[in-house]
């Protein structure tokens, strides 16, 4: 045992740096590897008026939640650094196109911190829906954005109908998506 009863496994701070770095890797690998799974907080947004918001897209327009009343909304939270989102964005890209004369709005939220990387992003997968950049407050109307990416369907009347986190089953959300498609808009214009 070595002088002052410190254990002969940890010399200085450089063992302690490496052991911090080890353990924050295996948190990472651990959440990264993740089952995908139902939002907590978030989730208590399910039936319920999805929050509103009044923001400006990565194009310079406005994008307002309310305007898209009436059409079913898939609101979409990710980053550049997040591989999840990026593997989704295509796809969401993809359903925005597949099913707009059906009227389903994409609308993506970067949760970067500087729009350059998403706007980079969103021209580089050529994204067809509005991108904005999100921040500390809307994430909090949203439950807390504390992983990604966080996807939320919104149905014809503005009311959540689900929430998916994490690497989440896009077939699923996909079929969840269509059944809120085919239903007509309970309440007036």
């Amino acid at each position: 045992m070595q002088k002052g009863n410190r254990s002969p496994y940890v010399r200085g701070h450089g063992g302690c740096a490496a052991c911090r770095l080890i353990l924050a890797a295996l948190f990472g690998a651990l959440i990264a590897s993740a089952a995908p799974f139902a939002c907590a907080a978030p989730q208590d947004l399910v039936n319920k008026p999805a929050p509103g918001f009044d923001l400006t897209d990565l194009n310079g327009r406005p994008l307002r939640l309310s305007s898209f009343r009436g059409k079913v909304i898939l609101l979409n939270f990710w980053a550049t650094w997040c591989a999840p989102c990026r593997a989704e964005l295509p796809v969401f890209a993809k359903w925005q196109q597949q099913y707009e004369g059906q009227e389903l709005q994409v609308i993506g939220i970067s949760m970067d911190d500087t729009a350059g990387p998403a706007r980079r992003q969103a021209e580089r997968l050529r994204l067809n829906y509005p991108v904005a950049m999100g921040d500390e407050q809307l994430a909090a109307r949203y439950g807390g954005v504390l992983g990604l990416p966080l996807t939320f369907l919104i149905d014809r009347d503005g009311v959540v109908r689900a929430c998916f986190q994490g690497d989440s089953d896009l077939k699923e959300m996909e079929r969840r998506a269509k059944a809120l498609l085919v239903r007509p808009r309970l309440g007036p214009l």
